[in-house]
């Protein structure tokens, strides 16, 4: 058994970043932690019991920080309550942010996080991967060092529709064909990502860091 934690710096994230694999280690067994970072806007934060009750997280923890605003405050808001969950939780893997999304939310969080990820003061730390976000990841600066290249793929077929189902609950915010925050643009993510490892449907990530023991 594992212990994963995920941060969601939106109530959203969880689901289009990593939630079939959530899913995958749950069913594993492992034990499934998720942080949101903010409260998301107002129809957002009403979802996160939901959200709580649809995946059966093992716990959730709700920082509570504006949305948008975070680039407002100094890492050292941030650091401290997230290393005060890493350092409650232990996790084995962590699923965060990618460090160039086009959401300043995403990246300032990706900073802090990253500062609470030091060898030497968080060994348990055994695995980090960056999520795919669509419409947040797609849309960041085409910049050569900056770009998110998936090197790490989760099958998640069998845990697709579970996946669809959750999506479905930000139903009024799911955009119509044929942008990019559509429910099919969604599939077609997962489904261009499950031919990239022979599969019907993936989740794509990139690889960190992972401490092989």
């Amino acid at each position: 058994m594992q212990k994963i934690l995920v941060f969601a710096v939106h109530p959203d994230d969880e689901t289009l970043g990593c939630g079939g694999t959530i899913f995958k280690h749950l069913y594993d067994g492992d034990q499934v932690y998720c942080a949101f970072i903010t409260n998301g806007n107002s129809f957002q934060s009403t979802l996160i019991p939901k959200l709580s009750e649809h995946y059966g997280f093992t716990d959730i923890e709700v920082l509570g920080f504006d949305e948008i605003y975070l680039d407002d405050l100094s890492l050292n808001d941030l650091i401290s309550p997230i290393s005060q969950i890493i350092s409650k939780y232990k996790p084995d893997i962590l699923y965060i942010p990618n460090r160039s999304d086009a959401h300043s939310d995403h990246r300032k969080s990706f900073e802090a996080i990253m500062v609470c990820t030091k060898s030497f003061r968080y060994p348990f730390i055994k695995k980090i991967l960056m999520c795919e976000v669509i419409s947040e990841t797609d849309f960041a600066p085409a910049i050569y060092d900056r770009t998110f290249l998936p090197n790490f793929f989760v099958d998640i077929t069998e845990f697709w529709e579970k996946k669809r189902e959750a999506i479905k609950l930000f139903e009024p915010e799911l955009l119509s064909d044929p942008y990019t925050r559509s429910l099919s643009a969604i599939e077609a993510l997962h489904r261009y990502r499950g031919s990239q490892i022979s599969v019907m449907y993936a989740e794509s990530f990139m690889l960190i860091k992972e401490v092989y023991q």
